[in-house]
């Protein structure tokens, strides 16, 4: 049953690509938390609002671990990506870690980590 994670995670990334912020509200967690590769912490209104200011050009996952639990599933993997922050081009390359979590409404990301890799 971990194919419908997985397809969350890949819906997950599409909206990230896509600057869906409407698909971003309906896929995060009310309580959802991300903390970036140097520490900072964002919420879900603060995630979905750096899109103003932050654009993805590409995204690609790769070295994808799911594990299923219960209620919750934690992902695992590489991110390399090239974006632009206030017009200014960058490249990403970054472990992150996912939590999923299964409520009432369905499965919700609840939490992303990124750690900073060095490009390969």
């Amino acid at each position: 049953m971990t194919t419908d994670i997985r397809e969350l995670q890949q819906a997950f990334d599409d909206a990230e690509l896509h600057a869906d912020t409407d698909r971003l509200h309906t896929l995060l967690a009310d309580d959802f938390m991300s903390i970036g590769e140097r520490g900072y912490l964002l919420n879900k209104r603060q995630w979905i609002d750096r899109h103003a200011d932050f654009a993805y050009l590409s995204l690609e996952t790769t070295g994808v671990d799911l594990r299923r639990y219960d209620r919750a599933a934690m992902v695992r993997c590489v991110q390399r990506s090239r974006a632009t922050w206030r017009g200014e081009a960058m490249t990403l390359t970054v472990r992150l870690s996912q939590v999923w979590i299964e409520l009432p409404g369905g499965w919700r990301l609840a939490g992303i980590q990124f750690s900073s890799l060095d490009p390969v």
